[in-house]
């Protein structure tokens, strides 16, 4: 994981660990259909956290949005 915005990592980090790798875990890939996010970075989003990175099965672009709770 790389940061980029610092805003959305201290975000990022009142999400538990538990729920964090889920969601890593549990990422939309157009190829691949659920998979997980690797090399990601965080960006804040006015809806919460975006999570950018890549496919860890075919390498293509995918991102994930966490939403503020």
């Amino acid at each position: 994981m790389s940061v980029i915005d610092m805003k959305a990592a201290k975000k990022w980090k009142q999400v538990p660990k538990n729920l964090q790798r889920k969601i890593i875990e549990n990422v939309f890939c157009g190829e691949c259909f659920v998979t997980t996010i690797v090399d990601y970075s965080l960006h804040d989003d006015s809806h919460g956290v975006l999570l950018k990175g890549k496919c860890e099965k075919c390498g293509k672009d995918v991102a994930r949005l966490v939403e503020d709770f």
